[in-house]
């Protein structure tokens, strides 16, 4: 493989591989990770898709038949997944240079220009993740990162292990014209439909596609996915940033409670915390904000379903937590329903600009906050997650729920496993024989 190569470092069944990292009992049995509120299957290890289970299937009707085939069923540990994923990448950094982090599970590295050292640091990152993590990774290496996709989902389906494209295209000859265009990295089923009524159904008739026509139909970002198709490198970083929809322009934190709530009250506890937790990713990113949309919703199966959201926009945009929770708050009060039962609540944080850059007419730091959520940050990372807050005085959590709300709308999880690398009480216990 001459010139560039990339490097795709992809974590096999990662929720369910992070659940067996403590629990090795759970090794070659199927499992299912569920999600908020112990809701929906959103992740399985590779013996329970053999079992027929779906993402998107909602356990409570799966439940009887997965327990009988012997799936066992974890709540989403996020504490764990996000300590085991800053682990691994870590691990993979000190290993293969230019590292660009996709996802909570995958991110590309920079092959060497000798294509025998590419293949020996695959072979020794993915055998040093997996000793110091205890996580299994899928390594694929191409010209183009899109096509170093297109291994990677190849070798996932042979059961995991390294794969370049030079030797799956020697192999495979047609390999892109048996790939739907839908699988196409980037391409999304809204542009699958147009794709497909010009008649461009898999990866391979993209490929072969007139670029300049594909630009004026589309876009600049699917007219460079073309070439990437035909192994040209097209796609830099900020161009790789918004197809995996890392999330610069706008800023979510949604929950479905654990159970209904009515009234003002613990409506606004629930939207506060969210708000809150949005801005403590808002000044993560080092931005500030202009528009806080707030939104609530009953059950979509009640037959007086009703769904309302409303937005206000700030005098200066801020990252000041305070300024934003009551922001939320006081537009909740002109939307609510005193007598609907609300399942579901969030807080979306749009109009971002950046907080070093931005100033008021006047010439003045637009962040009135003195510093509020900077404290609050500092005293979280020192005591753990949320200990400190605006406004949640008597609704702490206890026991395992202490860094957590102790509201009757908080999430459910009953099925979470130990969250050893991220709380001193849940540390494992190994006991010698």
């Amino acid at each position: 493989m001459g010139g560039r190569t990339f490097v795709l470092a992809d974590a096999d069944s990662f929720y369910a591989s992070c659940e067996r990292v403590f629990h090795p009992d759970l090794m070659h049995r199927p499992v299912v990770v569920l999600s908020n509120n112990d809701g929906c299957v959103v992740a399985r290890s590779r013996e329970a898709k053999q079992l027929g289970i779906v993402n998107g299937q909602p356990w409570f009707r799966i439940r009887g038949q997965a327990e009988h085939d012997g799936v066992i069923a974890r709540s989403s540990n996020y504490e764990l997944y996000a300590s085991l994923s800053a682990r691994m990448m870590h691990l993979m950094a000190a290993i293969m240079p230019g590292q660009e982090i996709y996802s909570i599970d995958e991110c590309f590295l920079q092959g060497f220009h000798d294509p025998q050292r590419t293949g020996e640091a695959c072979r020794l990152m993915r055998e040093t993740v997996l000793r110091g993590v205890g996580i299994p990774l899928t390594v694929a290496t191409a010209p183009t990162r899109t096509l170093a996709k297109i291994v990677s989902h190849y070798v996932k389906h042979r059961g995991g292990g390294i794969g370049d494209w030079d030797s799956l295209r020697s192999q495979s000859p047609d390999v892109l014209d048996r790939i739907d265009v839908s699988e196409v990295w980037g391409v999304g089923r809204r542009l699958t439909r147009k794709l497909q009524a010009m008649n461009i159904l898999t990866a391979g008739d993209l490929s072969r596609a007139d670029s300049a026509r594909i630009r004026h139909r589309f876009s600049v970002l699917l007219q460079r996915t073309v070439l990437e198709l035909r192994g040209v490198p097209a796609i830099e970083l900020d161009d790789f940033d918004a197809i995996c929809g890392t999330r610069k322009q706008q800023i979510m934190c949604s929950r479905m409670f654990g159970h209904p709530i009515t009234g003002l009250p613990d409506l606004s506890a629930a939207v506060s915390t969210y708000a809150q937790q949005a801005a403590v990713r808002l000044r993560r990113q080092g931005s500030l904000t202009g528009v806080i949309i707030v939104f609530i919703a009953t059950s979509s199966y009640s037959q007086e379903y009703q769904a309302r959201s409303g937005g206000i926009v700030l005098a200066d945009p801020s990252d000041d937590p305070l300024t934003i929770s009551r922001a939320a708050a006081a537009r909740l009060r002109h939307m609510i329903d005193p007598h609907a039962k609300y399942v579901r609540a969030g807080v979306m944080l749009v109009n971002l600009t950046d907080a070093d850059s931005y100033t008021t007419f006047d010439g003045m730091d637009a962040r009135r906050d003195k510093g509020l959520g900077m404290v609050l940050d500092q005293a979280n990372r020192k005591f753990g997650t949320q200990s400190v807050g605006i406004g949640w005085a008597g609704i702490k959590g206890k026991g395992r729920s202490k860094q957590e709300t102790g509201a009757k709308w908080n999430m459910k999880r009953q099925r979470l496993s130990n969250r050893g690398t991220t709380r001193w009480d849940e540390l494992c216990v190994v006991k010698a024989r």
